[in-house]
Parts: structure tokens; sequence; C-alpha cells
């Protein structure tokens, strides 16, 4: 019910009485903010498996749940609602980040299969952009196969704006897009966003300052305020809450438009935990494992 009240309050006057979204066809019983709150609720809960989740529903909850729908129904509902999904991100994330001035930006892998099975996957392959490839993550010091997550995030952790793109992408071409909607604000994050003339671009245009350290080999040597080295770490103990909580490199998607979905349910559920806390609980916001409880 938490998770609910705090979806409906999100949306507001975008949501009609009867809880189903403006769209055609007939009016579904199972309402679309219900199948949006189970998705988040499940993601929480570290329910990944939809199988699983179903099993759970019919052996403790089915009274609670006197309209629900197939498996199949919901996973394509799910995936057509993903748009309004993304939607409540954002609007919650710019509550919880609404007077943020320092922002991180990093990237980290995300394993479709081990490098030896890469023939014989078939997720992403329905187009060339959305196809998965090999990728070399500096940090972990390895190649892997799959996709790579971008994220900035304020220095509370919480997700500002995020992007999936194939492995070999390179970190800097991303920091221009990502901040599209920032203005006014300091962007740090290491040596992979060296880019002078996007950070030129970004001081002229929206008085950003971009904040990373220098390469060993490059002419023109900053040197980055120890401050900002600090606030990097906060965006690695988001990554790791993703693969622990929310066990994000575990995938049981068939297409690249569930898998998509998938990534996305998870950092939208971290967020709502956050949201709850500062909001609702008013404990430190990225305690989100117990936000629940």
């Amino acid at each position: 019910m938490k998770i609910m009240h705090v979806l409906k309050e999100t949306l507001g006057q975008e949501l009609p009485v009867g809880g189903n979204l403006k769209r055609p066809g007939p009016k579904p019983r199972f309402t679309d903010i219900e199948v949006i709150t189970l998705s988040l609720t499940a993601e929480c809960l570290g329910i990944d498996s939809e199988l699983y989740l179903f099993h759970k529903i019919a052996a403790d909850y089915k009274q609670d749940f006197p309209n629900m729908i197939s498996r199949r129904q919901y996973n394509d509902r799910r995936k057509s609602l993903f748009p309004w999904q993304e939607a409540i991100r954002k609007k919650i994330a710019y509550k919880l980040n609404s007077i943020a001035e320092v922002f991180i930006v990093d990237s980290m892998p995300l394993e479709i299969c081990k490098s030896s099975r890469e023939n014989r996957n078939r997720i992403g392959k329905e187009n060339e952009w959305s196809s998965p490839n090999r990728g070399y993550c500096a940090s972990q010091n390895r190649w892997y196969y799959g996709y790579k997550l971008h994220c900035i995030c304020s220095s509370k952790g919480v997700v500002e704006s995020m992007e999936i793109t194939k492995a070999s992408a390179h970190d800097g071409h991303y920091l221009k897009e990502a901040a599209e909607h920032l203005r006014d604000c300091i962007i740090t994050g290491d040596r992979g966003y060296v880019n002078k003339l996007v950070h030129s671009e970004l001081k002229e245009k929206k008085n950003i300052h971009v904040e990373v350290p220098y390469r060993n080999n490059q002419k023109e040597r900053k040197k980055i305020n120890g401050l900002y080295k600090v606030i990097r770490r906060r965006i690695e103990t988001v990554f790791s809450q993703l693969c622990d909580q929310f066990m994000i490199q575990r995938n049981y998607a068939k297409s690249y438009r569930g898998y998509r979905t998938r990534i996305h349910a998870k950092v939208s559920g971290m967020t709502l935990l956050q949201y709850l806390n500062k909001f609702i609980h008013h404990k430190p916001v990225g305690q989100v494992k117990y936000a629940l409880g």
C-alpha cells in the first residue's frame, strides 16, 4: 500500500480515477497502476523471477488479488507500461534531487552471458542497435559480453538519469547526453570522462563544471579537489546496492525490450525506497535495505 500511495501521489492528475492510464482498448480490471506497483514491489523485495512471484501470490495472497491476470499478460503489460514507469522514476528522482548541486557520473558492466556462449545468445538480436557486444571493464580488469549501464546520481545516491548502451560504448560520449536536463551544477567522474571539448561546451551553455582526474599523458593537468574523490565513491555504493539487493546482474529476459524493462524497474525500485526513507520514514536516503520494514 505504501508503494501504490507514492505512485498515485507522484502521477497526480495524470492518473485517472479508475487507475488505468489513458490508452486505446478496453479498461482492464487489474489496473495499470496495480501492474506497475506489483512490478516495483517485487523488485524492492528482491523477487526478480516472475514464476516465483506468481507462485507466491497464488499460494499466500490469492484473496488480495481477486482480479489477478496471467503471467503472460503481466509480462506484456509490464513492458508496454515502461514509459509510465520511467516517468514515475524521473519525477521521484526530481523531488529527491531538487536541491542537489553535485552529481557523479559512472558506468557499470551488464553481462548477458559468458563470452564462451555469446554466439548462442539471442537477447537483443532483434535489431542491430540493441544487439549486445564485447566490452572492457577497467575497474574489474576483464572483458565481458553484454551492455553497459550509464548513470548520473546525486551525492546522496539518487539516480538522476540512466541509459543502457552496448558494452563497447565509450563513457565520454554519454556525458553530453546525460547532462541534457542539468544546469548550474558540478559533475564529477573518473578518467573515462576526460573530454575537453564536451567539458567546455557544458560550461559555456549550461554552466556545468566537470571535475575529473587528469590522465598521466595529459599536457594540461588540473588537480581535482579531494572532496570530489570522496563524493565519487557514492555511486560505487549505488552500483553495489543494485548488484546485491536488486540482483541487477541476473537476467531472465528473452528480448531487449524485456531486459530494458527489468533493468529500469530495479533502478526505479531503489529510487522508490529512497523516497520512502526521506519523506515517510525520515531516515537516511541510502538505507534502502530496510525501507519496507
